[in-house]
């Protein structure tokens, strides 16, 4: 939502989201992030289980985890809990909003209506651009095919498959549904980064892992150890994707490490991320980012000659793991094939709707210059 406060004279602006967030992602960041450039307080709303199972089928992660791991992203300001799937003016007038902000890929209701429809014909609409390169259903295809060509070879007959399985239907290739091979660039790097040095008196606190698929129980760990010092400054290390998948075995990471540090960027606990950080912590490594303390999310990593004084290890009272999150997804396997080819059919028909449209104005902008 983007909403206006007024504070005597001064007019604050409030810009919002309404999001389904059935699985949290980079790209949700990104949205947030731009939607927040909009105003100065954004306030997002999250749907509940129920209302994104009779939309779209099963979400990925729980409602409970949703609302917190958006509330961990950096541009949040607050969140709406079970926020309406479809978005009305009643709904922003609730909120004293001006206009929602959505990305530019169209959401339907199960009867393939625009949720946007009645704020559209407002005028109380604003759109963000998508983040190419990455969706709900692209994720989802991963790990139901558990593949390694999306980190290597997008155009192998693997990820091919992939594609045509999980993220395209049989009728065409929807552009907001299907896969596009993620790029990154040194702005959109800049973009997602604090851009903050360390300031006297901070405590620089070092943690290394793969932080792939960035979930809840990343979220808490973070949280934690954030909570470990009064003036906290966190340096996460995601290591390389050869590095993961060697102490992690199977086809791991799911997200690449341009992927993965996007997503540890937006998280509001983290003020740098090291690309490509070496499995050992070295003293080298702390001296060169003046370390006070030192936590892993990976055993066995640091010497403890090394790290004598300064490690620890930080309890986030939550065991989620990536593991459990891929066999979510495996164990209703047929679930997510069918919500995906679903949505795929939905938003072809709307697709082909348009351009119906486009045709028939044609038609008559021909009549009249004849």
């Amino acid at each position: 939502y983007l909403a206006r406060e007024r504070q005597g004279n001064k007019v604050a602006q409030v810009p919002g989201i309404v999001l389904v967030y059935d699985m949290v992602h980079y790209g949700h960041s990104n949205q947030l992030r731009q939607a927040k450039a909009m105003g100065d307080y954004l306030i997002v709303g999250v749907h509940t289980d129920a209302e994104i199972s009779k939309h779209k089928g099963p979400p990925v992660f729980t409602e409970a985890e949703r609302y917190k791991m958006v509330r961990a992203i950096k541009w949040v300001d607050e969140i709406v809990e079970g926020a309406p799937y479809v978005t009305t003016l009643e709904t922003l007038d609730k909120y004293n909003c001006d206009f929602c902000v959505h990305g530019d890929d169209i959401t339907l209701t199960v009867d393939g209506k625009d949720t946007y429809e009645e704020v559209k014909r407002s005028g109380r609409y604003r759109e963000c651009k998508r983040t190419q390169g990455v969706s709900t259903t692209d994720l989802v295809g991963r790990m139901l095919l558990m593949t390694k060509a999306h980190h290597s070879n997008i155009g192998s007959s693997d990820y091919q498959q992939h594609t045509d399985n999980f993220g395209k239907g049989p009728q065409g290739h929807s552009p907001w549904t299907g896969v596009s091979q993620f790029l990154q660039t040194s702005r959109k790097i800049i973009q997602f980064a604090s851009g903050k040095e360390p300031q006297p008196g901070d405590t620089i606190i070092y943690v290394a892992g793969a932080f792939d698929l960035f979930h809840i129980g990343h979220v808490d760990f973070l949280e934690a150890v954030h909570k470990q010092s009064e003036k906290p400054y966190i340096i996460a290390g995601l290591h390389f994707d050869q590095e993961v998948n060697r102490y992690k075995g199977k086809n791991y990471p799911i997200m690449n490490i341009h992927e993965r540090t996007l997503s540890v960027l937006a998280c509001r606990y983290v003020s740098e991320v090291v690309i490509g950080a070496p499995y050992a912590v070295t003293q080298d490594l702390l001296d060169h980012f003046k370390v006070h303390s030192h936590g892993t999310l990976v055993p066995n990593s640091c010497a403890p000659s090394l790290c004598r004084g300064i490690f620890r290890t930080v309890d986030s009272g939550n065991n989620l793991t990536t593991d459990d999150i891929v066999q979510r997804i495996i164990k209703n396997r047929l679930q997510f094939e069918a919500r995906n080819q679903k949505k795929e059919a939905k938003e072809m028909a709307v697709i082909q709707a348009m351009k119906r449209r486009e045709e028939e104005r044609m038609k008559e902008r021909a009549k009249a210059i004849l």
